[in-house]
């Protein structure tokens, strides 16, 4: 059985005080776990996704559009990972375990080629790290779950802006997709 794991989103314009969709202090806390669990996994040489969401400047087609601020702009320094995490990719990111993806939508399968790079792979336990855990985490999770991966959550990995959402989607892994919730 391989393993992956899936770092989400952890985006300036998601974590830094002044990013356009922030999550702020709670994304800011997870930065040293979610750096070392994505550190363990290349080590260890496993198959490491970057998730990013990625979005065009002022597109009125987009469904996020309507629900929050313009963010992760393609072009912008919001769209770089944050702190620990960005240098670790860098002086990582030749490494032919390593995979890069952009997203357009909540789920990191939704219109992309991750089922197909996680299969070809023999993938079937995933692990998710990132934010929002109630948003993006949870999106990508259910998916996978829909697609038969087997699921851990890394809870001191994973943040949301909103505590009622994140406490809420932990507790929706374990008892409605059967995911393993790890410290």
């Amino acid at each position: 059985m391989g393993k992956a794991l899936i770092c989400i989103d952890y985006t300036v314009d998601f974590v830094a005080n002044d990013g356009k969709l922030t999550c702020g202090k709670p994304g800011q806390a997870i930065e040293s776990k979610i750096t070392e669990i994505t550190s363990s996994f290349i080590d260890e040489g496993h198959f490491v996704v970057f998730a990013v969401d990625h979005h065009e400047e002022e597109d009125p087609f987009h469904p996020e559009t309507k629900l929050f601020p313009p963010h992760n702009i393609r072009g912008t320094e919001g769209i770089e990972l944050y702190g620990q995490l960005s240098s670790l990719f860098h002086t990582s990111k030749h490494l032919k375990h390593i995979y890069y993806m952009e997203k357009t939508r909540y789920s990191a399968f939704a219109g992309t080629q991750l089922e197909m790079k996680l299969r070809e792979r023999g993938i079937t336990e995933l692990h998710l790290a990132g934010v929002c855990t109630d948003i993006c985490v949870l999106h990508t999770a259910v998916d996978a779950y829909n697609k038969g991966f087997e699921l851990v959550i890394h809870q001191n990995a994973v943040a949301s802006f909103n505590e009622a959402g994140h406490e809420w989607a932990l507790s929706h892994f374990e008892q409605s997709l059967g995911a393993k919730v790890v410290k």
